[in-house]
């Protein structure tokens, strides 16, 4: 997988004194999951966060923030951050607390069968 290693020990240093968190391998980068629900991640050398879909058309209007465009969809509620918009550890822990804040109310993906 071709993506930022220190931004990924960045999150994960975030989200180590939380419970239930589990690293996947998805996207094409690395999916942090909290509560077994999407939260953030890494895509290339972005931050990936999945936040409140009644904030994302404020939120792609900030610093080097944009919707992700997985396969030429657009997805509401999922924004990538580059590094312009997360240099400061304020910023970081901004987009952070979005994902966080959503977590509780987003859906839980289906589980596959075995």
């Amino acid at each position: 997988m071709a993506y930022d290693e220190q931004l990924a020990d960045r999150i994960r240093e975030r989200f180590a004194e939380l419970d239930n968190v589990d690293e996947k391998e998805m996207l094409g980068g690395l999916t942090i999951m909290y509560n077994d629900k999407m939260c953030v991640g890494v895509i290339k050398d972005c931050l990936m966060c999945r936040i409140d879909p009644e904030l994302h058309d404020m939120a792609v209007e900030m610093r080097g923030c944009r919707t992700l465009d997985f396969v030429k969809r657009p997805m509401s509620g999922y924004v990538l951050i580059d590094e312009t918009g997360m240099k400061s550890k304020k910023d970081f822990e901004y987009w952070i607390g979005l994902a966080l804040d959503f977590n509780p109310r987003a859906k839980a993906s289906k589980k596959k069968k075995k």
